[in-house]
């Protein structure tokens, strides 16, 4: 009768059933689960505890815990009969049914990094995740090592419960991130503000200077009150600069940057280094119907007007003037408020008559002088009147 009544309280498991148990043994290479109500304890062997890799089984569970698997196979012998279980196959089929969830509702997931191998990260989500280096970081970076043992927020990329393959994608986070930085960047960011940056990237037009979260364009015209060539003449990547916030457009995220605002321009100083009258070297920059650009400092240019190039009349001031010349100038005018500055070259030169005058002033004074009479003689005594 005992007999009997022990028979029929036993629980009859098959293959493919799930099953809860509580951890009896740690072997080297499995686990000893006893399952209440069953005939024989259940066997995880290591490989089936977890889809991550682990040497121990120690590594995945302990003595004591309640774990929940799959019986794949049935050895029943009578005094040595056990299941084999697999906690493996339980935990992806659940995670699976989990992510996909997610994954269909664009929502985001928690996950450890558990390791850092060649080509990216393998995290624990249920299931061996996989995050490729390509979708780690928006920034670059050389070494994951960093990266072992974090906690990270991803997006789930992609799906495939046959192949057992989870990608995820923690960029799309820190991108989603940037944005709203850069978003109440742009917000604070205030027109005329004079703030720090870095030469972040450098262009034929320009360069893109890095202020916060945001880049703005520092355009060449921008960049020096003197005349550039190229952006390379002046700026280097990595250089720091104060650049002067001219306009901020927070619809295209588009922020236009002067560096040459942020100093003091060559008008703020020129008091410091010319006065009215003072005569100085500059040199020819520009040719114009109406006059000549003398540059007599950096950033300082003044004009040559026609009337003031040469005391002899010309028509045009490439008669006797060019480019590149350096010439010598008198400084007529400064007009600080609309930066510009009159000079003179003519203001400088001694002028020269066409003939010899100085005999005028000496028959003043000498009674030898010759007469009217003496030069012309009786020539007009026949001439009547």
């Amino acid at each position: 009768m005992t007999e009997e009544f022990n028979e029929n309280m036993i629980t009859e498991i098959n293959e493919g059933d799930k099953v809860t148990g509580t951890v009896q043994k740690l072997e080297d290479k499995h686990v000893v689960v006893h399952i209440d109500g069953a005939k024989y304890d259940g066997i995880i062997p290591i490989s089936q505890l977890t889809s991550l890799h682990i040497d121990k089984a120690e590594e995945a569970v302990s003595v004591g815990d309640e774990i929940e698997a799959f019986v794949t196979k049935i050895e029943d012998k009578e005094e040595d009969g056990h299941y084999i279980l697999s906690k493996r196959q339980l935990d992806e089929v659940q995670s699976f049914d989990s992510l996909r969830e997610k994954f269909e509702n664009n929502e985001t997931i928690e996950a450890e990094v558990k390791e850092v191998v060649k080509g990216g990260l393998v995290v624990d989500v249920g299931l061996r995740g996989f995050i490729p280096a390509s979708l780690i970081s928006t920034n670059y970076i050389e070494d994951f090592s960093d990266y072992q043992g974090r906690q990270l927020t991803l997006k789930i990329e992609e799906l495939d419960q046959e192949k057992n393959r989870v990608i995820l994608n923690h960029k799309a986070i820190e991108e989603e991130e940037n944005k709203v930085k850069r978003a109440e960047m742009l917000k604070s960011l205030e027109t005329g503000a004079v703030v720090d940056g870095k030469v972040a990237r450098i262009t034929n037009f320009g360069a893109f200077v890095n202020i916060g979260d945001v880049d703005g364009l520092v355009h060449i015209s921008q960049i020096t009150h003197d005349r550039l060539e190229k952006v390379e003449d002046a700026l280097e990547i990595g250089q720091d600069v104060k650049v002067k916030i001219l306009n901020v457009d927070e619809d295209s995220e588009r922020i236009s940057l002067s560096i040459k605002d942020a100093l003091p321009g060559p008008f703020e100083t020129i008091d410091e280094q010319f006065k009215v009258g003072d005569i100085v070297d500059g040199k020819v920059m520009r040719l114009a119907a109406f006059g000549a650009f003398v540059e007599i400092a950096k950033g300082l240019q003044g004009l040559v007007h026609i009337s003031q190039i040469s005391h002899e009349h010309i028509g045009s001031p490439s008669d006797v003037l060019e480019v590149g010349q350096t010439v010598r100038v008198k400084i007529l005018d400064i007009n600080k408020a609309d930066e510009r500055i009159g000079l003179s070259i003519k203001a400088t030169e001694e002028q020269t008559e066409d003939f010899d005058t100085s005999y005028l002033s000496a028959a003043q004074h000498d009674d030898d002088a010759p007469t009217l009479g003496d030069v012309f003689g009786d020539k007009f005594k026949n001439l009547k009147l």
